[in-house]
């Protein structure tokens, strides 16, 4: 068994893949033979004798061809597809173009291209390889139907049967050559129509970008929300609890005036204790996602930053619209953020933080008379600045740019511009 099978897998294997390029090129002959059939249907049916009828014979078939161009794709499209099982994305946006606006787009001429010269072409060559097939199964088997030809012919051709054996072994190197060629050429052909049918490579560049911009959004959405959800929690659960054991400590040691003085110390210690972790609770729920800027908006919350500030702090916002959630947080944060370095490093007397919307951008600018000197690390790969770094990779997250500009003796100047949409 192990015999018969070795000599089959030699005989089969330059043949192995070639069925579905052999039927993928006739089918693709077969859609260039119905196109040809259009554009010579005017010439079956009547003969054109003046040159404007046959102008016209020429053009009008022409011009239906063209008009089936986005038919013609789906249809090679399909070909593709159903035949090779590649799949050659639309190169559409969206929904199919009308035909007026596609003659004219970058995609219609390349796929026209290919409907009125590759594809012709690449049929041409199809009908070449096919026609090797044929011949080569004629010649590959000339001992089965040698037999139907007259015996006194083959009797009278002394020596035939020497010629059948140089034309059986030529006819067996054309299949090897001929199933060679089918799948070179169907790799041309889909690399032809990848590159004629499809995008092309700046197109599926910048529907990436789209991709990835709308997934980022949708990720920078969904880490808000989580940032609220968790902020809402800690309010209602863990600082309520906060409260409540605050509470309860005052009571008892207010009301319980006959304790033991060590108990009432540690008493005294847990109360203190309560009170500082409900005001760094206060803290981290501020800081995730604090519920004046949900409730109130981002001039509230910025006027809350600057009260809380140990020095003086001009907040000016006009804005006509809340700008969407993610931003408000983003601008919020990059004000926090900004003043709390104003108040580390800065050696400032006074601060300014003014918030405006040109156009369709949000023009945030937090500005000092400290002793300036600050890194930016917006592009430029330094070491220091992690703090400004920080507030930069926050500000791309919604498409948004930082720039600084803070001399050495100041004053310092950080500009944030963020995409203002409702």
């Amino acid at each position: 068994m192990h015999t018969t099978a070795r000599p089959r897998r030699v005989i089969r294997w330059p043949f192995q893949g070639a069925g579905r390029p052999v039927a993928f090129l006739a089918t693709g002959v077969l859609i260039q033979f119905a196109a040809l059939v259009v554009m010579a249907l005017p010439w079956i049916l009547l003969v054109p004798e003046t040159w404007a009828a046959i102008l016209l014979a020429v053009l009008v078939p022409l011009a239906a061809v063209v008009a089936a161009g986005p038919s013609l794709t789906e249809v090679q499209r399909g070909r593709f597809r159903v035949r090779l099982g590649v799949h050659i994305p639309s190169p559409y946006g969206g929904p199919r173009p009308p035909l007026r606006e596609w003659l004219r787009s970058p995609v219609g001429r390349r796929q026209l291209g290919y409907h009125l010269l590759f594809g012709p072409l690449l049929a041409v060559a199809a009908v070449f390889v096919l026609l090797m097939w044929a011949a080569s199964a004629v010649a590959a088997s000339i001992y089965v139907w040698i037999w139907l030809v007259p015996p006194e012919s083959r009797l009278g051709e002394a020596g035939y049967t020497v010629l059948a054996a140089y034309i059986t072994v030529a006819g067996i190197a054309l299949l090897c050559a001929a199933a060679w060629l089918s799948r070179v050429l169907a790799r041309l052909d889909t690399r032809t129509a990848t590159l004629r049918l499809g995008p092309s490579r700046e197109e599926q560049l910048a529907r990436r970008v789209e991709d990835l911009a709308e997934s980022r959004a949708g990720l920078v959405d969904a880490v808000d929300a989580e940032r609220r959800r968790i902020e809402r929690d800690l309010h209602d659960g863990a600082q309520q609890r906060l409260v409540s054991l605050a509470v309860n400590l005052g009571l008892a040691r207010a009301t319980l005036g006959d304790l033991p003085e060590d108990v009432r110390r540690v008493i005294d210690e847990a109360h203190r204790e309560a009170k500082e972790a409900m005001e760094e609770l206060n803290d981290l729920v501020r800081g995730l996602h604090p519920a004046v800027l949900e409730d109130r908006g981002l001039d509230a919350a910025i006027s809350g930053i600057a009260a809380r500030a140990p020095l003086p702090v001009g907040v000016t916002v006009d804005l006509p619209s809340r700008p969407a959630p993610a931003v408000e947080a983003v601008a919020y944060f990059v004000v926090s953020e900004a003043l709390t370095n104003v108040v580390k490093h800065a050696e400032a007397s006074r601060a300014e933080v003014k918030v405006d919307c040109l156009g369709a951008t949000l023009v945030l600018v937090v500005s000092d008379d400290g002793v300036g000197g600050a890194e930016s690390a917006v592009g430029t790969g330094l070491s220091g600045g992690t703090g400004l770094s920080g507030l930069a990779k926050r500000v791309a997250s919604v498409d948004g740019r930082l720039s600084v500009d803070s001399p050495v003796g100041g004053p310092t100047v950080l500009t944030v511009e963020l995409p203002c949409v409702p």
